[in-house]
Order: structure tokens, then C-alpha cells, then sequence
């Protein structure tokens, strides 16, 4: 067996393996740029958004179906809207456009520059 196929040595691979781990890695980030499980609660805020949309129509829907007796046709349209606007925020959310209008919105635009919350 001659030096070129010869397999490297094991200190040769700690040094490779060394390097690799000095080597700053991005991680996924957070809200707020924090490191965490971003994916994890991106999915979770998403799902939460729909069926709380959804949820939250059909119950409106069906308050206002007792009130005015008119089973079950205001509870049909408001769960259809519900579900709509659940689509709609996980849809922002997941584009990151939560902020761009609304309550976030109008804190970024109180913050004064240079100075993250």
C-alpha cells in the first residue's frame, strides 16, 4: 500500500472535525431573532390561526342565529368568513407580513429608531 491510499490518520480527522465545530453554524431564529425551535413555532402560530378563525365564526354565527332566529344560515356564512380570515392570517404570517399592518405596525412606527423592543 503506498500514501495514496492510505486512509487518514485519526488526528488527521479530530483537526477536520475540530475546524467544523469552531465554525460558527446560523441557526434557525426565533421570534425577536433569539435562537429556538422558529419552524416549530411558526407551524403552531399557522394552525392556531385557522382554527381560531374558524372557531371563532362559527360561534359568532351561531350567537347571532339564536338572537335572530335564523338557524343555521348566519352560522353557515360566518364559519365560511371565519375560515376565510384564519386563511388569510396564517397565509401573512407565514410571509412574514403579520407586522406590516395593525398593532404591530403602529408600535414599530412609535419606536424610536435605534432602539428594538
Amino acid at each position: 500500500m503506498d500514501e495514496r491510499d492510505k486512509p487518514p490518520s485519526l488526528e488527521e480527522l479530530d483537526a477536520r472535525l475540530r475546524a467544523a465545530r469552531a465554525r460558527d453554524v446560523p441557526q434557525a431564529r426565533g421570534p425577536r431573532g433569539r435562537p429556538g425551535l422558529a419552524g416549530l413555532g411558526l407551524g403552531m402560530r399557522l394552525a392556531t390561526e385557522v382554527v381560531v378563525g374558524i372557531g371563532g365564526g362559527a360561534a359568532l354565527g351561531w350567537g347571532l342565529d339564536r338572537w335572530l332566529g335564523t338557524q343555521p344560515w348566519l352560522m353557515v356564512v360566518f364559519l365560511l368568513l371565519g375560515g376565510a380570515a384564519g386563511v388569510l392570517n396564517a397565509y401573512r404570517a407565514a410571509r412574514g407580513m403579520g407586522d406590516t399592518v395593525g398593532l404591530g405596525e403602529a408600535q414599530r412606527r412609535q419606536t424610536p429608531p435605534g432602539e428594538d423592543n
